[in-house]
């Protein structure tokens, strides 16, 4: 469509003083589309002088950051409610581009401007596998090659959890109050988890800093929710179009809920005036959100791709998708859900199916079928195992458990190879050699993987026998027809 046919909505931005007070660790997309821009309204509105972000990068990729640096640190966000409106916002809140990679030039400076008393709040999304901890059991993978880099080698820190430690152990030798550490990231008790990575990693280097740090730094937990689509060339011809020439642009939905714990012993910004939601408990609502946006999500994803669907809008155009997600919400999701007060729980589904058919994103599957290991036991396997204690039915959990399955194989249902982006893919492509077809034998090696499958369902025989049924209903009927069995059994259940 043609920039003409697109209405258009501009919110400027002021340029704020160069004050520091945030540094954030994991400088992608989501984070320029959600929590700078929550910092941009501020800034805006206050016109503060301390709140600004140094955002880091700390995986090895440069290129975001010198972008950001040619471009002084503004770039664009452009909200699209759908495909003929869109809202451009020039963001300008983060001051301060690093890059911290391995090797990175810009280690040290990072961990000089944690340390400045400035800085009295670090956010981070890094990804769940970016903390180290197993899925299955959370404790701290000291195996990994990164960690035990860090645990050798802890003033030069290669991971978000020992980086972390050294600018806490740093302020602490300073006589430095410690920065209060937000987690960003899709975990359940992501505050919790996130204090476990960084005092289990301490505890390798001096139990009394980890005992400070235990004590000493607030660790809030938040949730998060937009859908921050990875910028593609289409993405980049369309905002060219709309007069955007800039290679960090970013773009997403119009909405956006941000829900923190107020737990901010140095202070915090005014984040209740842009609409985010301080909370005592943020449980509940990131719970809701896992189990609810982000395990339709994953369902869509390796279904969807098994069915040679390549983006989100593409999967809920289809009747079949749509029913399979109103069946995996009531029968799956719902019931183990404590929810928020006045939470209409009907619209707030009905809300996620608008904005999944939200054409104008091109939500890619592939982009969230990305590290399954690490996000299934959040989104589907701790309700799986709630409802399997109460002897319920999950077959739809059991139906996107198989799917996830066939899907690590590397293949869709008609032979179209597609990468297998997890830290696992080694491990899941050699128990596909190993078991070939035998179905059963594959099943339960993958229930064996501990780091992914909570026991109560690594035990369950109905849930493997539910998973077998599943999988060998998408490899003989496809995956609509699957969705169709599943569906009509349900309906002669409930007759």
């Amino acid at each position: 469509m043609a920039a003409a046919d697109i209405h258009i909505e501009r919110e400027p931005s002021r340029r704020p003083p160069s004050g520091i007070g945030i540094v954030h660790l994991g400088l992608g997309a989501f984070h320029r589309a959600h929590q700078a821009v929550y910092l941009q309204r501020h800034l805006d509105r206050t016109g503060a002088d301390d709140w600004g972000i140094s955002s880091a990068n700390i995986r090895a990729n440069r290129t975001l950051v010198d972008q950001l640096r040619d471009g002084d640190c503004r770039y664009h966000v452009a909200e699209f409610s759908d495909s003929e409106h869109v809202t451009l916002r020039e963001i300008t809140a983060i001051r301060e581009a690093l890059y911290a990679g391995p090797d990175g030039p810009d280690r040290e400076r990072l961990l000089a401007r944690m340390s400045d008393p400035a800085v009295r709040i670090v956010t981070l999304t890094v990804t769940e596998k970016g903390y180290f901890l197993s899925p299955g059991s959370g404790e701290l993978l000291t195996d990994a090659p990164a960690i035990a880099h860090d645990i050798a080698h802890p003033e030069s820190p290669d991971t978000a959890p020992g980086t972390l430690l050294e600018a806490l152990a740093r302020r602490r030798s300073a006589g430095v109050p410690p920065f209060a550490v937000l987690c960003c990231d899709n975990m359940p008790h992501n505050g919790r988890r996130t204090r476990r990575a960084v005092v289990s990693l301490a505890r390798h280097r001096d139990g009394e800093l980890a005992d400070w740090i235990d004590a000493s730094v607030a660790f809030p937990s938040s949730m998060v929710d937009r859908i921050v689509p990875a910028m593609t060339d289409a993405d980049r011809t369309r905002l060219a179009g709309l007069g955007i020439d800039d290679p960090a642009a970013v773009v997403c939905e119009t909405f956006s809920q941000w829900v923190v714990e107020d737990d901010f012993p140095l202070g915090r910004p005014d984040w209740e005036a842009e609409g985010v939601e301080m909370v005592a408990d943020v449980a509940p609502f990131e719970t809701m959100k896992l189990r609810l946006l982000n395990g339709a999500h994953s369902l869509l994803a390796y279904l969807g791709a098994l069915a040679g669907i390549e983006t989100v809008d593409a999967a809920v155009a289809r009747p079949a998708f749509r029913q399979l997600l109103r069946h995996y919400w009531q029968q799956d999701a719902i019931p183990t859900l404590s929810l928020p007060a006045a939470t209409d729980v009907a619209a707030y589904t009905d809300g996620l199916l608008a904005r999944f058919g939200n054409d104008s994103l091109r939500h890619r599957l592939q982009q969230i079928a990305m590290d399954g290991s690490q996000k299934l036991p959040q989104r589907w396997l701790a309700g799986g195992v709630e409802r399997s204690i109460d002897t319920a039915d999950i077959n739809v959990t059991a139906l996107g458990v198989a799917g996830w399955i066939r899907y690590t194989a590397g293949t869709d249902l008609s032979g179209q190879p597609h990468p297998v982006d997890d830290p696992m893919a080694e491990t899941f492509a050699a128990l596909h050699r190993r078991h070939g077809d035998d179905h059963a034998a594959l099943i339960d090696a993958f229930l064996a993987l501990d780091a992914v499958f909570p026991a109560a369902l690594r035990d369950d025989r109905r849930f493997a026998r539910q998973i077998l049924e599943a999988l060998t209903r998408l490899e003989s009927g496809g995956v609509e027809s699957a969705i169709a069995t599943l569906t009509l059994n349900a309906s002669d259940r409930d007759a």
